[in-house]
């Protein structure tokens, strides 16, 4: 009887997973601070029929009205809320890769790449200048 209590669990458990996979990264994502691990922002990610991925922020926790001072170009002065941070992932590799990511705080635009975990329920961002050594990984909570 255990055993197939185990079997059960598991096989709940890989199926879950599968689901979450199948699903993609499409949804809204919950940033957190690096440095004061608070909730920063939500994101919602959108893929295309080809699977790229693009994200824009839908909502600040700290700063709603919050505009993109550093920004250069037609983003200058924006509202951070409603702005595309997130571009041209494409799938490849364990995820997606090949995009960019903007930093609204700085104004920098970055190399990015993302990756699921925990069954889709965590999805890692990278964002890096050159071969992906320079850079962090934050990781979103889906929501």
């Amino acid at each position: 009887m255990k055993t197939l209590t185990q079997l059960a669990t598991v096989t709940a458990l890989l199926l879950a997973s599968q689901a979450a996979l199948a699903a993609g990264a499409g949804g809204t994502w919950k940033t957190i601070d690096d440095e004061t691990k608070q909730a920063k922002a939500l994101v919602e990610i959108s893929e295309t029929a080809g699977g790229e991925l693009s994200g824009r922020i839908v909502k600040l926790f700290a700063n709603p009205d919050a505009v993109c001072d550093k920004c250069d170009g037609p983003l200058k002065g924006k509202p951070v809320v409603g702005m595309t941070i997130l571009t041209g992932l494409k799938k490849g590799g364990e995820g997606w890769e090949g995009g960019k990511i903007l930093d609204p705080k700085s104004g920098k635009v970055y190399s990015a790449k993302a990756k699921l975990a925990e069954a889709g329920k965590k999805l890692e961002v990278r964002g890096f200048i050159g071969m992906a050594l320079l850079g962090r990984t934050q990781t979103w909570e889906r929501q």
